[in-house]
């Protein structure tokens, strides 16, 4: 079994992460859907992001970021699907609080037809710039996913037609949860990246607000307007980060200055998502903060 400390890398606990899950779930369906009781809010659900969201699409890939096998899923009626954590994971329960009675399937296991109802993209140790989580081995970047759900759109085509395709996906919901891996196997890890030698991390949080900016344009592109983006959470009380970098003897027990970082992202990815709302009329952009319900 892989240490611990290599396959956790942007985990937390499942049970502050179902309490996120709930909280975000109703804000965003009141912002972005009208359902009746008995009904699924929307028709389909997209995914893309890290580990807090991969349900199996690091499986067969070459690389320590992937938990297909026990401990993991042992409370998963499945056993082991590559789920970061021992039972649903966040857009699990996104999913059914959505009206879904099943889990969103993984891209590397999705058929034609689930495109209909939606795909999870998330891969384990992956980000928002494409060189993020190189050091764990094979992962699937942001910029991937965003490949990957475009297969899923020619495929979701050539089943309805493309324009009853292009009506579908605008009725579908999209979440986005990236960036933890952009910090926890980038910025901070200078033994492997030269971004923090590089980059004040005012400039670098600049760039990846920006980056992930041109994602989510990339995304309504590809049809999408009813957009859910994750910020980051407190990634500096993630035990692989209070491990590493300790905590300096800070009151709340976490290595603030991942925690700083991670509040400046968040203030850059508000700003440019409302900059993304005033310009693209026609969607409906949520920011999801979660930063204070994290620790």
């Amino acid at each position: 079994m892989l240490p611990l400390v290599s396959v956790l890398l942007e985990m937390v606990s499942r049970r502050v992460w179902v309490a996120a899950a709930a909280a975000t779930a109703l804000m965003v369906m009141a912002r972005l859907s009208s359902f009746a009781d008995g009904e699924k809010a929307v028709p389909c659900y997209y995914i893309f992001g890290d580990s807090l969201a991969d349900s199996g699409n690091n499986n067969m890939l070459q690389t320590v970021a992937k938990v297909d096998y026990s401990p993991y899923g042992v409370d998963f009626p499945r056993g082991p699907t590559g789920r970061f954590t021992n039972g649903r994971n966040i857009v699990d329960f996104f999913a059914e609080y959505l009206g879904f009675e099943c889990p969103i399937p993984p891209f590397a296991t999705a058929t034609d037809v689930d495109t209909l109802t939606g795909v999870n993209y998330a891969s384990g140790s992956a980000g928002i710039l494409q060189q993020t989580g190189a050091q764990l081995g094979q992962r699937i970047p942001l910029d991937v996913q965003l490949d990957n759900h475009g297969v899923s759109v020619s495929a979701l085509a050539k089943i309805t037609g493309a324009a009853a395709a292009s009506r579908h996906l605008g009725q579908c919901l999209y979440t986005l949860g990236a960036g933890n891996n952009d910090f926890l196997n980038n910025y901070f890890r200078p033994e492997f990246y030269p971004t923090s030698r590089t980059y004040t991390v005012k400039r670098f949080t600049a760039l990846l607000a920006n980056r992930y900016a041109q994602q989510l344009q990339r995304l309504y592109g590809l049809g999408a307007r009813k957009i859910g983006v994750f910020a980051l959470g407190q990634i500096g009380c993630v035990p692989f980060a209070i491990r590493r970098y300790g905590n300096n003897g800070s009151a709340s027990g976490c290595a603030e200055a991942l925690n700083d970082a991670a509040a400046l992202f968040n203030v850059r990815l508000k700003s440019a998502i409302n900059r993304l709302q005033a310009k693209l009329t026609d969607a409906q952009f949520v920011y999801i903060g979660i930063y204070m319900i994290f620790h």
